[in-house]
């Protein structure tokens, strides 16, 4: 009988028993795939433990990890470190030098494992402010301890029945990971999880997995130390997923193709880019070529699920994925039956040209304090409804408060912020979590996410404006790659928008606009007039004290190096603002 799963390092050996693996992870090194069985998930982890023992690690540690990109070495850390009774603080890379320094500090970790040279580099600005003893690396690099030095330790195996005594003692009820939300204001909050928080919240989604158990295969490249792709990972490996991790964001196409995954997760804004992408391509074709390529995304942009649109559109559909999104199937292997969203809203046009083309995305929502599922679509038994997050999974209560705000009760919820009971007293009452999102459910149960309570805000005129409604709306356009609806306590609503400058080039050329800069696009007359389209049509569907009456163009693209948006790509609104005080006030001044 197979293990009960209890606690996250239940999984591997739960893996072992129903599927035994011999390709559990898989690594490119060297431009070479590198997989390890099931079996030797364990006994690494196993030999990690070993030797986390014989650094003198005590339950309760904290141990934290920082890596650039997705790795078979991340996960080995992970189960080597729980199984100890110590806990894991999986750390952004991306983030500043000072956000380590805080993290670090905030979670009192004493020992980091690091990816690379550019991570320790940063790391090392800011070591000697901290308690850390240890730093190891996954990467070999001169001078530098590495993590196979651990390993080395480990190999003595005549500790091993401390590590079963140390996991014995691990409950489904203790803290497992800190994990540190990128947040869009103030500073980072520790986000308290427990084991029984997550392997609950991977127990209830399974029922919304349409793949065959023991035999898939997923490309995964959202940062791991992420709730959602971490929780991912554990659900592939409950389902005996053989897991391939991607190189990076720009060889996904590439790194697709070699392993034709079943499966893979994304947040919207890589959904956004691979469509762009194909679109720049569509446009570059000519003749009865560009004719049906456009023909098959328009009618794709029509899609409703289960046979809605009739027998007609269905048979067109037919003919536009034989012709056209097969095309795009095999530019992502050829076997994707399924892809899944989280961490923002996903536009509901992508939701059905990535469907019509057979590749459907199922969205969910959650949050890191709820492990992260609340909700998702599910392709099978009806549950798949485009512009909503689908149905609430098992074992989780939601209900919507008197304002609209979206609050959550469940095994998956947070035990609370770490040293922070006034943050954790906000937002947990009566047993529930206050999201600080407002929604509704509709008469067959699925979710819809209408705004968040803290970005709505109210003009000089007393009205209020829902932000993410019109930005969700305007960034339907491909000219379009960022927006902030901007107006609080201001006579009416304008924007800040960071234009599509990758698709804005390739039109640009076309219709022969001469530029040599991104500031020469802003300023060309015709894009002006294109954003301005784009607007105008937007401003259709709301009420005129919402509509935008005014908007100004960024030069330079809006990125997580630069600080304009958190590692899981959500904007910085103060620091956009900030940032672009001039804009701002050429606007309303």
């Amino acid at each position: 009988m197979p293990t009960e799963i209890t606690r996250i390092f239940d999984f591997p050996y739960y893996q072992l028993e129903k599927y035994n693996l011999k390709k559990a992870f898989s690594t490119k090194y060297d431009g070479k795939w590198e997989s390890i069985s099931s079996q030797e998930y364990i006994d690494q982890s196993n030999q990690l433990s070993r030797g986390l023992l014989k650094l003198g690690i005590q339950p309760d540690d904290k141990i934290a990890i920082i890596s650039t990109n997705n790795r078979n070495e991340w996960n080995i850390c992970d189960i080597g470190v729980l199984q100890t009774g110590a806990q894991t603080v999986p750390i952004y890379p991306t983030i500043c030098k000072d956000d380590y320094e805080y993290v670090i500090n905030h979670s009192e970790a004493i020992y980091c494992f690091v990816s690379d040279v550019d991570v320790l580099d940063k790391l090392n600005q800011i070591k000697d402010k901290t308690k850390l003893k240890g730093v190891y690396t996954f990467n070999d690099i001169k001078g530098e301890k590495s993590w196979k030095e651990i390993l080395e330790l480990g190999k003595d195996t005549s500790n091993q029945n401390e590590v079963e005594q140390r996991k014995d003692a691990v409950k489904a009820n203790d803290l497992a990971t800190l994990i540190y939300t990128s947040g869009t204001t103030g500073t980072p909050k520790g986000v308290m999880l427990s084991h029984n928080n997550i392997v609950t919240n991977v127990l209830s989604s399974k029922k919304r997995v349409p793949l065959k158990y023991g035999d898939a295969k997923a490309l995964s490249f959202l940062p791991v130390c992420h709730i959602f792709e971490r929780m991912i990972l554990y659900l592939y490996q409950y389902c005996g997923v053989d897991i391939y991790f991607a190189e990076s964001i720009e060889k996904l196409t590439e790194n697709a193709q070699d392993v034709k995954p079943d499966v893979m997760t994304a947040v919207p804004r890589l959904y956004e880019k691979i469509y762009d992408k194909i679109i720049l391509k569509g446009e570059d074709l000519s003749g009865i070529k560009k004719t049906l390529f456009f023909w098959a995304v328009n009618l794709g942009l029509t899609y409703k699920p289960y046979g809605e649109n009739g027998w007609w559109y269905e048979k067109q559909l037919g003919l536009a994925r034989k012709l056209i999104f097969s095309k795009w199937q095999a530019a992502l292997g050829g076997n994707l039956k399924l892809m899944v969203s989280g961490s923002a809203a996903l536009q509901p046009r992508l939701t059905r040209v990535f469907a019509a083309a057979g590749m459907p995305i199922m969205e969910g929502y959650g949050l890191t304090e709820t492990s992260p599922v609340i909700s998702v679509n599910d392709v099978e038994s009806g549950g798949f409804r485009v512009g909503t997050v689908g149905k609430v999974i098992e074992n989780v209560e939601v209900i919507i408060a008197e304002n609209g705000e979206i609050l959550v009760k469940g095994p998956n919820v947070m035990l609370g912020y770490y040293k922070d009971a006034k943050k954790t007293a906000e937002v947990l009452k009566d047993g529930y979590f206050y999201t600080g999102d407002k929604g509704q459910i509709d008469k067959d149960g699925f979710l819809h996410i209408t705004g968040r309570t803290k970005e709505m805000f109210k003009t000089s005129g007393g009205k209020y404006v829902i932000p993410p409604l019109l930005e969700g709306e305007l960034k339907q356009s491909l000219f379009i790659e960022q927006i902030m609806v901007v107006g609080e306590n201001e006579k009416m609503p304008a924007a800040i928008i960071q234009p599509n400058f990758e698709y804005l080039k390739d039109w640009a050329k076309d219709h022969n606009i001469v530029f040599s800069s991104n500031e020469d696009l802003i300023k060309n007359e015709k894009v002006i007039a294109k954003i301005q389209e784009a607007v105008n049509n937007c401003n259709c569907q709301f009420g005129n004290w919402e509509q935008i009456k005014r908007f100004e163009l960024t030069p330079d693209e809006w990125s997580i190096d630069g600080g304009h948006l958190t590692p899981t790509m959500k904007m910085k609104r103060s620091i956009i603002k900030k940032t672009y005080q001039n804009l701002y006030d050429k606007i309303y001044r």
